[in-house]
């Protein structure tokens, strides 16, 4: 890969800085073929994974060190290779390679053109020294000689460069304690919220038996879109218009993900206690609440942004606080209309 002086241009294609020091495995071959390939064509100086390709050159496998090492010799390919890979396009940007290393935590991925073939492979070893010493350039340039590396690529990457630099727990505590305040705040009206709702709650004790899982899908959807939004706000500025088509793509996919769940659930409560009012509250306060959820992942670290609070520390426990609120009042409002 190549190391430039200065910031690198995260936009730039990752096949560029792909390495291209591997030999391909014909998905046909058994392990002693493949073996007797691998010494004849050599290898780079990090080889993590092996890939197998069909007779057209298309990715087909991938193939663990320590299988093919380990296998015997005559056992086809095809039967230790993993025949789903993850792969990373070839015209995606160094910035979406940092994403996949986040997400999916391997140690290296294929590049891939949009016929499948393989141009290159990255890894995440020679990814992290390619920013690190970029990093450093810059720093040197600057005239700072220390060496250290800007909190920008650190935030790519999905890390802080404080809880790098070995903070003290003081420190990290004051950083971080005032904001599990929301969540202890958040958690307390909840707490006088139900009370409000006792009356309701002893009438239809199966509301009660269900009200853990409607919080927890109602946390998993608002965390999935507030992740989603972060991620976009790296690249993007927070206008009307952005804001809108978020919005739209976000709330779309939250009403699918509601009346799915709510139909799921709506369909256990029927089963188990076959009471369908009670069945309706749940499921329907389900669809509504993730709904909330989806536009308050997108909302929340949008308005942190924009009024340049850091979002990725921040929106976490907001969103989620303001997600089980607005989820018990629809929760609970919904049972004392129906079931009183």
């Amino acid at each position: 890969m190549n190391i430039t002086t200065g910031i690198p241009d995260l936009n730039a294609r990752v096949a560029d800085h792909a390495r291209k020091d591997f030999p391909l495995l014909g998905a046909s071959m058994t392990v002693g073929d493949a073996l007797e390939r691998i010494r004849r064509e050599g290898v780079g100086e990090r080889v993590i994974y092996f890939y197998a390709v069909d007779e057209q050159k298309r990715l087909v496998g991938v193939v663990p060190t320590r299988r093919l090492l380990t296998a015997s010799l005559e056992m086809p390919l095809g039967e230790i290779m993993a025949p789903r890979v993850v792969a990373v396009p070839a015209n995606a940007t160094i910035l979406d390679a940092c994403e996949f290393f986040v997400l999916y935590k391997f140690l290296a991925f294929p590049v891939v053109d949009e016929e499948r073939h393989v141009v290159g492979v990255i890894d995440a070893n020679l990814f992290a020294e390619e920013i690190l010493e970029a990093g450093e350039s810059e720093d040197r340039s600057r005239g700072s000689g220390s060496g250290v590396v800007g909190p920008e690529f650190f935030e790519a990457l999905g890390f802080h460069l404080e809880q790098i630099r070995g903070a003290s727990p003081w420190r990290i505590f004051r950083v971080r304690f005032p904001w599990l305040l929301v969540t202890v705040t958040g958690g307390t009206l909840s707490a006088i919220l139900a009370g409000f709702f006792e009356p309701t709650l002893s009438r239809s004790l199966v509301l009660a038996f269900f009200l853990t899982m409607v919080l927890a899908l109602n946390e998993s959807v608002s965390m999935q879109s507030m992740s989603v939004t972060i991620h976009a706000l790296r690249s993007v500025s927070v206008t009307t218009r952005w804001l809108a088509t978020a919005f739209q793509r976000e709330v779309a996919t939250a009403l699918l993900l509601g009346v799915a769940c709510g139909i799921v659930v709506s369909a256990i409560v029927l089963t188990w206690r076959s009471d369908l009012r009670a069945a309706f509250v749940i499921g329907g306060s389900i669809t509504l609440s993730l709904l909330t959820a989806c536009a308050l992942g997108v909302g929340v670290p949008s308005f942190l942004h924009r009024f340049k609070l850091d979002p990725k520390i921040a929106a976490g426990p907001v969103t989620l606080a303001l997600a089980d609120l607005i989820a018990l009042v629809i929760y609970f409002t919904s049972g004392w209309l129906v079931l009183r």
